[in-house]
């Protein structure tokens, strides 16, 4: 039983910080670059609103309630990392980050819903024919918040370290790491199945 816990939550670790599927990763990055330390509340309630999506499209999808083109999910996904880091780019600097709960928490919603569709089919070979696939599922997605706390956490320290040692202006921070972003998901999204 304690090994199939720490099975699936490693598995949930494992699928953030595989380094072949960094799409995940990139989108944690453009959603937690704009925030300090001092933000940790309200980047740590966006990215478990992110977790939250994609536990869910995976419970709709393991139980067979929703199913979608994988292709179109493989496309969808690099076009919410760059929308995210575009608006990052539109936004540097102006305070957007500091809205009300609203357009940035169901944008981060929906893309986790859209990130949890594309690892679906992975997950339900994971699960088999398992007749409770929901405490995997939550155990799962238990790994998936710790990779993603890992990774806020490297970010805002790195950002930390730019603009206080290095003297980078929060502008620049944003707008540098987000043109990063957007540089390499345009390739992610020029190879997609959908476009070939």
């Amino acid at each position: 039983m304690l090994d199939d816990f720490w099975f699936n939550v490693k598995y949930g670790i494992n699928h953030v910080l595989d380094i072949n599927a960094y799409d995940h990763v990139l989108f944690l990055i453009v959603l937690t670059i704009p925030y300090m330390f001092k933000d940790w509340k309200r980047v740590l309630l966006l990215v478990s609103v992110f977790t939250l999506g994609h536990t869910l499209s995976l419970v709709l999808a393991s139980y067979g309630i929703v199913s979608v083109n994988g292709k179109l999910i493989e496309f969808l996904i690099p076009i919410t990392i760059l929308i995210a880091a575009l608006f990052n780019v539109f936004t540097s600097g102006k305070g957007a980050q500091k809205e009300k709960v609203g357009i940035l928490f169901i944008t981060t919603l929906f893309f986790g819903l859209i990130h949890g569709l594309g690892f679906a089919r992975e997950f339900k070979m994971l699960v088999g024919q398992a007749e409770n696939k929901l405490l995997p599922l939550i155990e799962f997605a238990l790994g998936i918040e710790i990779s993603q706390v890992i990774i806020v956490f490297v970010v805002l320290f790195l950002g930390f370290l730019c603009q206080t040692i290095f003297r980078f202006s929060k502008r620049d921070w944003i707008m540098i790491i987000s043109a990063i972003v957007v540089g390499l998901v345009i390739p992610m999204l020029i190879n997609s199945e959908l476009l070939n």
